[in-house]
């Protein structure tokens, strides 16, 4: 009996170092694993202005980073957006040198620390800045309108439709359960169901579709099969009887779709010698109608945003619209 109580007593200790042994390894596994999760470095590119207005964004900048084991390199979105994923090895607090490069800017190089902090790079261009000459202020250009279209889903009422149906049923005849026949919703009466279908025809739809029992024990029917009956080109609409002989009435609306380009006009903003606006992703045919001299001409845009007076970018921002962006060419002035 004393040699048991020992040897349990000698257990104890034994399942208790072996506990804390666990917990430690657990903790170290623990600690490697946080350690281990990337930094991800977030920025922007624009380019380098005194004017917030004029602080665009740069697309298409290489950033990378200087470490010679395990250099990094992404580009910046048409946002100016760039995420840089670290090695795992690196941590926060370690020393960064990051590089920017891109075609028509100066190289520029950033020192700093591993951080979660956004990085804003301001790139001056190799382009200088071109200003207007008070005393030959050149072409003017004024009363500026932008010009578009975008489809626009229209649709026409080509008629009505109307259809009625009969169930035939025996009202007060138990159901009892072992038929094929249906019943009523409480299980106790024999029931009969009844449908109708109705086809709007090529190239048109059904909206407003309605069904009601019109004649007959109507307290003792129900109508069934109208969830998700609008804008389908045919319908089926049926109904349970569990009482005498009943009839039921159908109408819809018969529409002809149809998608037409619908003109749209929109007033730029202008700042300095630049004009900003935004239009829809699915803009066609933009354009911008000015007056030049006091002439007014109409500028198609074209997929080229090529404009013999100005200058033009765009670029897609998070919310699916396009911002466009155009500066006036030297020799011409915004009256």
């Amino acid at each position: 009996m004393l040699d048991t109580q020992m040897a349990n007593g000698n257990k104890l200790p034994t399942i208790g170092l072996i506990i804390l042994v666990a917990a430690g390894v657990g903790a170290v596994f623990l600690r490697q694993a946080v350690r281990r999760k990337p930094v991800i470095l977030r920025g922007a590119t624009i380019t380098e202005n005194a004017d917030p207005q004029k602080q665009l964004p740069i697309s298409d900048v290489v950033v990378s980073t200087t470490n010679d084991q395990t250099p990094q390199s992404v580009k910046s979105d048409s946002s100016g957006l760039f995420e840089l994923t670290l090695p795992t090895d690196i941590r926060r607090g370690t020393p960064l040198t990051l590089q920017f490069f891109r075609a028509g800017y100066f190289p520029y190089e950033l020192k700093d620390y591993v951080s979660d902090k956004l990085f804003i790079v301001h790139m001056k261009s190799m382009q200088p800045e071109t200003r207007p000459q008070p005393a030959h202020p050149g072409t003017s250009v004024g009363n500026v309108l932008v010009k578009y279209s975008i489809k626009d889903s229209t649709s026409a009422n080509v008629g009505s439709a109307v259809r009625t149906f009969e169930i035939k049923n025996t009202g007060n005849v138990p159901c009892n359960g072992k038929d094929k026949d249906p019943c009523s919703p409480d299980g106790k009466w024999k029931a009969a169901t009844g449908s109708v279908s109705l086809d709007a025809g090529e190239g048109n739809l059904f909206q407003n579709v309605r069904a009601s029992c019109i004649a007959g024990p109507c307290p003792f029917t129900r109508i069934e099969g109208m969830e998700q009956r609008e804008n389908q080109k045919t319908i089926t609409v049926s109904a349970l009887d569990w009482s005498d002989t009943a009839v039921f009435l159908v109408e819809a609306e018969v529409i002809h779709p149809m998608e037409s380009n619908a003109g749209r006009e929109s007033y730029p903003v202008i700042f300095g010698r630049a004009l900003n606006f935004t239009l829809p992703l699915g803009a066609q045919g933009v354009s911008i109608q000015a007056e030049l001299n006091s002439e007014t001409i109409i500028f198609p845009l074209g997929p080229d945003l090529l404009m013999s007076w100005a200058n033009c970018n765009a670029r897609v921002s998070n919310d699916q619209t396009r911002v466009y962006r155009c500066e006036l060419k030297p020799g011409y002035t915004f009256r």
